[in-house]
């Protein structure tokens, strides 16, 4: 195992102080306080954080993330609550956070198996929902460049959105993203700048 990873203890608090149950689920009564406690306790080394019910506790390395989490469980009993908890690790290839028992990718044919289910769960999520989970954006020297390159992108079929200069296009993943941005720097002029990026902001494009 590596030194330093991204662990993630997730506490789901199933109850509370009594006289307090009917108050919401959202945000049990004195998860707040109960979050700012726990941070206190846990030191700089653990991040914290609070979501739905729950409590969330990062750390580098398995062994902190057992030791936040008791001292996490000893602040929810002074506060009357008690928790549920489960941990994780995140993958960075397939970037999601999995149980322990799934092993880290080692060898090369494991990175590219996990890499290929990120890349599978980006084409069906932009499949399922008709927005693009990636983004290729260009820049041109010019206005005429840009609608040149625009119409010539539409005319194969691409839905392109066009501000002054600049031209974004929807990829379902990131293979595709790279390569269509690999096609758009052969048809823009030399000096066009063109980037892959995941989409912040989906917008509706029509699936391959």
């Amino acid at each position: 195992m590596a030194d330093s990873d991204d662990w993630r203890v997730t506490l789901s608090v199933t109850s509370a102080p009594a006289g307090q149950a009917e108050q919401s689920a959202e945000q049990p009564p004195g998860l707040g306080q109960v979050e700012d406690d726990i941070r206190r306790q846990v030191g700089r080394g653990i991040a914290v954080g609070a979501g739905d019910a729950q409590i969330f506790l990062y750390a580098d390395t398995e062994t902190a993330a057992g030791d936040a989490e008791r001292i996490a469980r000893d602040v929810l009993a002074g506060h009357g609550m008690t928790a549920e908890s489960v941990l994780h690790r995140w993958h960075p290839i397939e970037e999601r956070w999995e149980t322990p028992d799934v092993p880290m990718p080692e060898t090369k044919a494991e990175r590219q198996a996990e890499r290929q289910r990120l890349v599978d769960a980006e084409a069906a999520e932009s499949l399922a929902t008709g927005v693009a989970q990636w983004d290729v954006r260009a820049e041109l020297g010019s206005h005429r460049h840009a609608v040149a390159l625009a119409r010539k992108l539409e005319s194969e079929g691409r839905t392109v959105i066009r501000r002054w200069k600049f031209l974004t296009v929807g990829a379902n993943d990131e293979d595709e993203a790279r390569e269509l941005a690999g096609h758009i720097r052969q048809e823009a002029p030399p000096d066009a700048v063109v980037r892959v990026e995941q989409a912040g902001v989906g917008w509706p494009f029509p699936p391959s």
